[in-house]
């Protein structure tokens, strides 16, 4: 950043995580919120952990919704690092503009005139909520609004936590995966022959006078094309070792 002459203003609030003294910034100015004004001026709580909240519960009840239509017995049940991937994806399609418009709501800065793809986008996302939780065998369902905000998270924010506390959630997480260790992978890995046979299947169904399945042809065709390089690019170590020079 200095080389670039780049300037960051770094908002923080008081969490007890946000320790910033003595560091020797140049290009960085941190800036301090005044206390239990998190929930007023804080970027981060005027939208866009919601954003992000509502982009991965999709994910969720999406995934739900399949493992209900193949009779799984936990039909929430997820892995570490699928986890991961819905929150990378999550977070990956959050806009700038979406970003930009959470800072304005804060009113540190002047207030432009609004475009209303933002707010369209972001209720687009609400009602396909709304339809996924009406789809799930439930009886008594909640709102969206409790789903992106449930109640357990308001009650204890930035807790410290001791060393001991520490040792015995790692210990008992520990154990938790050995128990789950023990259980067969329902979603073993698939071969290249598998997933293009389940790609062909997909592309077959489409109606191509239809502009949505249109969108979808072309994205399955990616992907289709995508995993065949790959097989290709890929070698074996005879293949390494028996290379002509």
């Amino acid at each position: 950043m200095q080389d670039a002459n780049r300037k960051v203003l770094l908002l923080l609030d008081n969490a007890p995580s946000h320790v910033v003294r003595d560091l020797p910034l140049t290009n960085v100015q941190v800036f301090l919120f005044p206390a239990n004004t998190t929930s007023k001026i804080q970027p981060m709580d005027a939208g866009i952990i919601a954003a992000f909240k509502r982009r991965y519960r999709r994910f969720q009840l999406q995934d739900a919704i399949d493992r209900d239509e193949q009779q799984k017995a936990d039909i929430y049940k997820v892995d570490q690092l699928i986890a991961m991937k819905w929150a990378k994806a999550a977070w990956n399609d959050i806009s700038s503009e979406t970003i930009a418009n959470c800072f304005k709501h804060t009113g540190l800065f002047e207030r432009e005139t609004q475009k209303n793809e933002v707010g369209s986008e972001e209720q687009d996302i609400k009602n396909e909520l709304k339809d996924a939780i009406n789809q799930l065998p439930i009886s008594r369902p909640m709102s969206v609004h409790e789903l992106i905000n449930p109640e357990e998270e308001q009650q204890v924010a930035h807790e410290e936590i001791s060393d001991e506390d520490l040792i015995k959630l790692s210990s008992s997480q520990d154990q938790e995966e050995e128990e789950d260790g023990e259980v067969m992978d329902e979603n073993p890995p698939m071969s290249t022959k598998e997933k293009l046979n389940v790609l062909h299947s997909c592309i077959s169904f489409l109606d191509l006078s239809n502009p949505n399945h249109v969108i979808a042809h072309k994205v399955l065709r990616n992907i289709q094309f995508e995993i065949r390089t790959i097989e290709k690019k890929q070698t074996t170590l005879d293949r390494y070792f028996c290379k002509e020079y």
